[in-house]
């Protein structure tokens, strides 16, 4: 249909926003000034306890500093009411007294027959729930005893019963006068194949009508008394009301329960939703006979921002969860995400609140888990990673995933977040835990020689001057966190025979996206009030730069790149010297003499590097009486492997 020029103009200046909006929000009082028309209110669209949605009563425009929703009093009604954009014109017009334009016919000709079709659901809902008093409805009633289902809470929900017979909701509404094709046409009933009359599309089964957000019953779904019947449950076809990839069961209710502060659950049928609402979780919804569609998951986020999806216990529960996934990643934008509860094997929503009460099931709301946790569990759980290739699979399944999330910003928090997953599945063990890296060509490990023992290189991991590097670059990364990102590899690599350290370096790596204040209060939590005391009062850290001026991310960048470079070039060396050592139990050849060569000259790259920084970090006496002892011992060992090799 087409409105004429300045229609819209018209109501929106007719339609006082304020008052629209106000049927929905409750004003803070205090933020508000009703004479400039300048409003603010808890946000309808997301769950807040602060007043963050502003109303321009003027200008005729809303806008939510939280969730960013923003639009006018037609846009308000669309997403607050689930209506059409005409759908929502034709009420705001009422409201103000303004006539709707003359329709086109066929319009209007299918407004029509949609609010007649209407009509006779409503008749089917008082035939149904006649029929469940009668005494061909005593299995029904029995069965709803033993769910629990008292007579209010049929009252409630317009439970109601269709009876075994082949037309007995036909002859009823024929009996009233009601056309043919509209028995048909609601989904009330099939025409026959062997040319007889129209049969009941529901028999011997238990009902349950089906509204949407404005209360209009546009659909049965029907639960089978008989054990044998092929559909336990069957819903309404398809029809110009019904469309059961957009519609959810209880919408309505559930909608303001939300907006109440309740949160909203997804369960996976009707009982499950009535047992919920009986147990105090008002805003439950369930989708009709369907996994999820992405039309309802819209529709979900319009009424919350991060629904719970409660699924059974079991494999039909976790495919559903899983195939949700899938279908989510790619639609999720900041503030629109899902939550998961598995229940336990074998029940239910209705089986565990009849079973141990509402209590229960609060206490899996509560814990409900993130959506990337119930990625993370799909593509690990039940699989071993024991060789490079079986994790490469995994890192490429997780960025396929990664890769389906259209938002930028979400996309990187997901990579952020399975990476650090991955790394506490995969993390090495402590260096010097076990037996040395295999390399080609590297002879069994043997026991060192007895002068190696005493030697200071057997300890140059610990030593004094690594200790102090490691607390170096822990204290610079933590005094800023945001070059994390670049050096995430090398800290994972980070000898730590320290244990504190090695607490500071997972921590680290566990939180890759904090801050520095929310890393310190992590640190007094997990290890200790002193911990980052005693890093700072080493000398080596106290005169750091970095630790003097935190957050500058590119000084930081320069000393991390510099301890880094020289960590790497001492393990060199040490792991050559140790590696010659076990050699010397044989005859030494040019190729060790090269190899110990060239970590010599990586060492006093190294050492030029620190001698040329000595001023700004004062390695002090200690350390250069340790690097002589070094140099010195190395001296010893080739000449040692010199006098060892064989004369021509």
């Amino acid at each position: 249909m087409s409105l004429p020029p300045g229609f819209l103009d018209e109501l929106r200046s007719r339609a006082s926003l304020s008052q629209v909006v106000g049927r929905k929000v409750i004003w803070d009082t205090r933020k508000s000034n009703q004479g400039k028309g300048d409003m603010w209110a808890p946000c309808p669209f997301h769950q807040e306890k602060s007043a963050s949605f502003h109303v321009d009563d003027r200008k005729g425009f809303y806008y939510c500093f939280g969730c960013h929703a923003k639009g006018d009093a037609i846009t308000f009604v669309r997403e607050t009411e689930n209506l059409g954009f005409m759908e929502a014109v034709e009420l705001l017009a009422r409201e103000v007294g303004m006539p709707m334009p003359a329709r086109d016919p066929k319009a209007q000709e299918k407004s029509d027959r949609r609010g007649e079709l209407a009509d006779v659901m409503e008749q089917a809902v008082q035939f149904f729930r006649l029929q469940l008093k009668t005494s061909g409805a005593t299995a029904a009633r029995a069965y709803l005893e033993r769910r629990s289902l008292r007579e209010a809470a049929q009252e409630r929900w317009e439970i109601g019963f269709a009876p075994d017979g082949w037309q007995g909701l036909w002859d009823h509404l024929r009996g009233k006068g009601v056309r043919e094709d509209l028995i048909v046409g609601a989904g009330l009933a099939k025409a026959s194949s062997k040319g007889g009359k129209p049969y009941d599309t529901f028999r011997n089964r238990i009902m349950f009508p089906i509204r949407d957000p404005r209360g209009r019953c546009i659909a049965f779904g029907g639960r089978a008394l008989d054990p044998d019947d092929n559909a336990k449950y069957l819903n309404s076809p398809e029809t110009e009301l019904f469309d059961k990839g957009r519609s959810l069961y209880n919408h309505g209710p559930a909608r303001t329960a939300a907006g109440k502060g309740q949160p909203l659950i997804v369960a996976e049928g009707y009982m499950d939703v009535i047992a919920l609402d009986s147990g105090g979780f008002q805003a439950s919804v369930a989708p009709l006979g369907t996994a999820i569609t992405e039309n309802q998951l819209q529709m979900l986020w319009r009424i919350a921002p991060e629904p719970i999806i409660a699924l059974d216990g079991d494999a039909a529960g976790l495919r559903a969860a899983m195939r949700l996934i899938d279908l989510a990643l790619p639609l999720l934008e900041a503030g629109k995400s899902l939550r998961f509860v598995i229940l336990p094997e074998g029940q239910d929503p209705d089986d565990l609140i009849r079973a141990r009460g509402p209590s229960a099931m609060q206490t899996l709301l509560d814990g409900a888990v993130p959506m990337v946790r119930l990625l993370w569990q799909r593509e690990t759980e039940g699989k071993v990673f024991d060789s490079p290739e079986r994790k490469a699979m995994l890192d490429k399944a997780l960025q396929d995933k990664v890769d389906l999330i259209r938002d930028r910003s979400i996309r990187d928090h997901y990579g952020r977040e399975l990476k650090s997953l991955s790394w506490q599945l995969f993390k090495s063990r402590p260096a010097g835990s076990g037996k040395r890296p295999w390399s080609p060509g590297r002879k069994p490990d043997v026991a060192p020689l007895a002068g190696t023992k005493s030697s200071l290189l057997v300890a140059a991991d610990v030593d004094v001057q690594d200790h102090l590097r490691v607390a170096v670059i822990l204290a610079t990364v933590l005094s800023t966190p945001a070059i994390i990102a670049e050096v995430e590899t090398d800290i994972e690599l980070l000898p730590c025979k320290d244990p504190t350290h090695a607490k500071l370096r997972d921590l680290i790596l566990r939180n890759p996206e904090a801050t520095a204040e929310d890393l310190m209060q992590a640190i007094e939590r997990e290890i200790g009030a002193d911990t980052l005391e005693k890093l700072h009062a080493l000398r080596h850290v106290a005169l750091s730069p970095c630790v003097r001026k935190p957050g500058d991310v590119e000084l930081a960048r320069i000393t991390l790149s510099e301890e880094f470079a020289k960590l790497k070039a001492r393990r060199g060396l040490t792991a050559e010297i140790a590696e010659a050592e076990e050699d010397l139990t044989g005859l030494a050849d040019e190729a060790l003499t090269w190899r110990l060569s060239q970590a010599a000259q990586a060492y006093n790259r190294a050492e030029r590097s620190e001698h040329e920084d000595k001023a700004e970090y004062d390695m002090g006496e200690n350390g250069a009486r340790i690097n002589r002892q070094e140099r010195d011992a190395f001296a010893s060992l080739l000449d040692k492997i010199m006098h060892s090799r064989p004369k021509r």
